[in-house]
């Protein structure tokens, strides 16, 4: 991209800040006391009323002696009217030495136009900050996706529906913290530095903790500190936490990403199902306004919820005598199915492998994938009818996992045997003091995890987790 363009009118703006400060409006200036932003005071409009306010200047149509203009706050956008006779000479020709992108505080009242547009009849204009770079082309947006992601401030000035789906983000935390508070769960804080990485099988991200001389991880999730809670006598507690987990960047995955961790005293899986459903449900009702949700290729009703074991899933595509294969067969039948396998892996990584690339996408519809086997779910229960699967669920919507959900394991001799499988030769993932506070007795609960930014872009209809961070990890500009 050629810069000079840029650069000419930078210096044509930087001329226009000079013109404005000589005309007596300071480039950057002071606070400004507002009436209120722009939503409410449009609601409260009264004709002939007096109002303050203050925006960025979108868009200007000048007429001679009088100019039309559009300002934008974080609500919403209205028009302001200049007129020569209203403001006076001097003020009416500074404004001329404004730009697109600058702010301005503004004073007037309430009119309407002749085509129904509720405008602000300017007496008064003070210069508020001057932008000395130019905005996005009104009419064509700002469609560079690279630049929307890196510059999200510009994405945001320009795309007045990628504002809209982050206010929705907003909406759907403020409703799970009011939605959780009303159900008497306690929102709790653990920590985002520890020294041993647990509650999920991921790479973590490293880090040194220079006072104590020792390596430090950041969390890739909360889980076993949350548990510690349960033990602590917490009985109902959840966090919206940052994780970090040190791999791929994709549509899906992000490195720095929300969840959402729930835990109940002396729940188990179904009420977490229930828990999660009621979440999500409220979130379409509250925030998006509808239960039919998702993209346009691939629709989300939120009325129709389904559940199904694992293993049914797994017969579903690959044949109802697939779990009769020996190793070698069901080996073959994931590579007939389009699978890459690895050949280190035994049986229960060739068929997750079969349900993640063949069977996750096809369940738009929300799904509670239950009765896993217990080699995928160290922290969960087993079921009480055959040990070799643990209870827990995974809701699949839109063709993602949204949600996995656990009776959680409480046995502290069960659970060290599971961790000891899982960490093998890695001492770094085994946490003793984990162990210890369970054998002082957890009781039995349910516990669930929400992935926020995936489930936004499921409510949201978003097509990529970018589209829902506000700014996304993005590997460095090439020189």
């Amino acid at each position: 991209m050629d810069p000079t363009p840029v650069l000419d009118l930078r210096a044509q703006r930087i001329e226009n800040m000079r013109q404005l400060e000589a005309a007596g409006y300071p480039a950057f200036g002071n606070a400004f006391a507002r009436d209120g932003r722009f939503t409410e005071l449009l609601e409260q409009f009264e004709e002939g009323k007096s109002v303050r306010l203050a925006g960025r200047m979108v868009t200007r149509r000048e007429m001679g002696k009088s100019v039309f203009a559009h300002l934008q706050d974080g609500t919403d956008r209205l028009q302001i009217y200049l007129k020569k006779n209203n403001v006076g000479d001097e003020a009416f020709d500074a404004f001329a030495w404004t730009d697109l992108g600058d702010h301005v505080g503004v004073t007037g009242t309430w009119f309407t136009t002749r085509t129904g547009e509720k405008t602000l009849q300017v007496q008064e204009w003070t210069l508020l900050s001057k932008s000395l770079l130019p905005m996005p082309d009104k009419w064509d947006g700002l469609q560079d996706v690279e630049i929307r992601y890196r510059q999200r401030y510009l994405d945001l000035i320009a795309n007045p529906e990628v504002r809209k789906v982050f206010n929705q983000r907003i909406a759907v935390l403020r409703e799970i913290r009011s939605f959780l508070a009303a159900r008497q769960f306690d929102e709790v804080e653990t920590p985002m530095m520890q020294s041993i990485p647990g509650g999920a099988a991921a790479t973590p991200f490293q880090t040194r903790y220079n006072a104590l001389s020792m390596d430090m991880f950041l969390r890739i999730a909360p889980e076993l500190y949350l548990k510690r809670l349960l033990v602590g006598g917490f009985d109902r507690v959840f966090e919206l936490n940052r994780n970090f987990r040190n791999e791929g960047l994709s549509r899906n995955h992000n490195p720095e990403f929300t969840m959402l961790e729930i835990y109940e005293a002396y729940g188990n899986r179904e009420s977490m199902q229930t828990l999660i459903r009621d979440l999500i449900t409220h979130l379409a009702d509250t925030v998006i306004g509808s239960r039919q949700v998702g993209t346009e290729s691939e629709p989300v009703d939120l009325d129709t919820w389904r559940e199904v074991a694992y293993d049914d899933l797994i017969k579903e595509r690959a044949g109802e005598a697939y779990f009769d294969l020996d190793e070698a067969g069901r080996r073959a039948k994931a590579e007939s199915l389009g699978c890459s396998l690895d050949p280190a892996w035994g049986p229960v990584e060739v068929t997750q492998e079969i349900f993640e690339k063949c069977i996750e996408k096809t369940l738009i519809h929300p799904t509670f994938v239950t009765r896993l086997p217990a080699e995928l779910v160290p922290l969960a229960k087993p079921c009480a009818d055959d040990p070799a699967k643990v209870d827990v669920f995974e809701l699949i919507i839109g063709g993602k996992e949204i949600a996995p959900g656990y009776n959680e394991l409480n046995d502290p001799l069960l659970q060290r045997e599971r961790l000891l499988a899982q960490a093998g030769e890695d001492a770094m993932k085994f946490d003793e003091d984990f162990l210890i506070a369970l054998e002082h007795g957890m009781p039995p609960a349910g516990g669930m995890g929400v992935g926020i930014d995936r489930l936004v872009m499921m409510l949201t209809g978003s097509e990529a987790i970018r589209d829902v961070i506000l700014f996304p990890q993005m590997k460095p500009r090439a020189k």
